[in-house]
């Protein structure tokens, strides 16, 4: 699928790689179609900003980021009727990522720790729901984060983030550390 984007210009997305959010995204409940774009120089940078791209609307993309790596105890809960459209979700085929509001004073900059976008990697659904738990909607972030530069494609290749399941030898290395 050919998309001609704002941020990215065109680019070609495989079928296979399109996640699926039968409600949308809160507040824009027609844009159920996205593709996850990173800068393929950082793709080893965990920490990086990500883009969650609307297949649906050229003009729209989130960036977005893994919890994790700026609030390390992240475990929001979430009920089992939220999560069951998204297909049987293990800890091995469900990848989080939260919305980043970038603020023109960078110590202002958050990401939204109460309204995730939970995604099964195997059956590329997904939905931005409301946890259960008292985090915020605005985390500010205090540590350095890499944003890709999406206006110097020339310098910067992007490409189609291929939502990967961790391996379990690699759970257990991480473990054992």
């Amino acid at each position: 699928m050919k998309a001609n984007t704002r941020l990215f210009g065109e680019i070609d997305i495989a079928d296979d790689k399109i996640i699926s959010l039968e409600d949308g995204m809160i507040g824009l409940p027609e844009y159920r179609n996205f593709a996850l774009i990173f800068d393929e120089e950082k793709e080893k940078d965990k920490s990086s900003v990500m883009w969650f791209q609307s297949m649906d609307d050229p003009q729209t993309a989130f960036p977005v980021m893994q919890p994790n790596h700026v609030c390390p105890d992240y475990n929001p809960m979430v009920s089992d009727e939220m999560l069951r459209p998204l297909g049987g979700m293990t800890e091995d085929n469900t990848y989080v990522l939260v919305t980043l509001t970038a603020a023109p004073d960078p110590k202002d900059t958050s990401v939204n720790l109460k309204a995730p976008i939970v995604i099964n990697t195997d059956t590329r659904r997904g939905a931005q729901i409301i946890v259960e738990d008292d985090y915020p909607v605005k985390y500010k972030i205090l540590s350095l984060i890499h944003i890709s530069e999406p206006t110097r494609q020339a310098e910067i290749s992007y490409a189609v983030f291929c939502l990967k399941k961790k391996n379990n030898t690699e759970k257990k290395n991480k473990k054992n550390e």
